[in-house]
């Protein structure tokens, strides 16, 4: 018997794959998102509005989508992983044409009832590209010159254009997935230490430039670099974020001044409060304990993915399954090492729980094709 024939007579069919969901996975994300909306109440001063009812309905809709993107044979998006990549493409190509700015940048494009940000599907789209690649391509050409450049250029692809909107921080998010792809895909290590030694040069280079006839950077983008490596350089200005960050962070102590009781928040000296920085207001509400507390449930998620995919014999199911979980990962370890001044602030949302309908529902399909390859592995 073939491995596809065994695929289709071992996997469960109709009503009985609802059975075969890995539902402490569900629970999980549930229960992310009901503290999700619990801090868009606490923010809003103890209102529905404007943000918690939306974000609830943003999570329903997701939930669905996820469902029956669960529903569908894990093959038929093996099939489609290099046509929805493509049509991420044309979505970041007409965010430069009719796209609509706001805060400075051009990011989204106007359907109606929402503004989808393409740069969001990109991440899950390049996860599910890259996975089919490495599917097909023979283990013994993974590392060779030729079949290591395809991939990269799949990566700078989307990369350059998000840029152009700009975005830096959905940049760095294409860059690591990516990479993190090609590194479990079985790339071999000597790439990588080739890639971080030139990073590490070209960080060298940047500061030995400064004030010579050869100056990498402008002045203001030193400045910049001075005010992330100092915030008390500048505290109203470029460090005012991370200096009330760190005051919402170091206030929150223990267990937190109580449920609407934070003082960055409702003073409204916190910015972003309802999405870059909600975790910080998480942190002053409940102290060190809700922090950790929100961790936990992200590790556990990770915990489950990561199962899912070791035990999955099928490549592709295996390191879309990864990629989905690096790129959950990313997410929150990026926001929160932000907001507590160890990275740039660069406009990462915190998942499931950040005020926001792309990012979510682009989530949410990701965990759906998590649990597509979950319930039709072979048993």
């Amino acid at each position: 018997m073939s491995y596809l024939e065994y695929t289709v007579k071992t996997t469960p069919t109709g009503p009985g794959k609802m059975l075969h969901l890995n539902w402490p996975l569900m629970v999980l994300l549930m229960a992310v998102a009901g503290v999700g909306f619990l801090m868009l109440y606490s923010v809003a001063g103890g209102s529905l509005s404007p943000w918690a009812e939306p974000q609830m309905k943003r999570f329903a809709l997701g939930f669905a989508v996820m469902l029956m993107v669960a529903m569908v044979p894990i093959w038929f998006w093996r099939n489609m992983s290099l046509l929805a990549y493509l049509i991420s493409l044309a979505l970041l190509i007409a965010v430069a044409l009719v796209g609509v700015e706001g805060k400075g940048a051009q990011r989204w494009i106007d359907i109606g009832f929402m503004r989808l940000q393409p740069s969001e599907l990109v991440k899950i789209t390049l996860v599910m590209l890259l996975a089919a690649y490495y599917d097909w391509l023979p283990m013994s050409r993974v590392s060779r010159p030729v079949w290591v450049a395809l991939p990269v250029a799949m990566i700078l692809f989307p990369v350059a254009l998000v840029l152009r909107q700009p975005d830096l921080g959905t940049s760095i998010l294409l860059l690591a997935a990516g990479g993190v792809m090609m590194f479990i895909a079985g790339v071999h290590w000597a790439y990588f230490a080739t890639v971080i030694a030139a990073v590490v040069g070209l960080i060298f280079a940047v500061f030995e430039s400064r004030g010579t006839s050869w100056q990498m950077l402008e002045n203001y983008q030193y400045r910049r670099i001075d005010t992330f490596l100092n915030p008390d350089n500048d505290p109203l200005g470029a460090g005012y974020h991370i200096t009330q960050s760190k005051i919402a962070l170091g206030s929150g102590g223990w267990t937190g001044r109580g449920f609407m009781q934070g003082t960055q928040s409702r003073l409204n000296f916190l910015p972003e409060k309802h999405t870059d920085f909600i975790f910080v207001t998480l942190a002053e509400e409940f102290g060190f304990v809700g922090a950790i507390s929100i961790l936990g449930l992200y590790s556990l998620i990770l915990l489950f993915c990561i199962s899912t995919a070791l035990s999955n014999r099928d490549r592709y199911s295996s390191l879309l399954t990864l990629g989905v979980a690096m790129t959950f990962f990313l997410f929150f370890s990026v926001n929160m090492a932000m907001v507590m001044g160890l990275m740039p602030v660069v406009g990462v949302p915190l998942p499931l729980v950040s005020y926001g309908g792309s990012a979510m529902l682009v989530l949410m399909v990701g965990f759906g094709l998590v649990q597509s390859a979950h319930i039709h592995k072979p048993r």
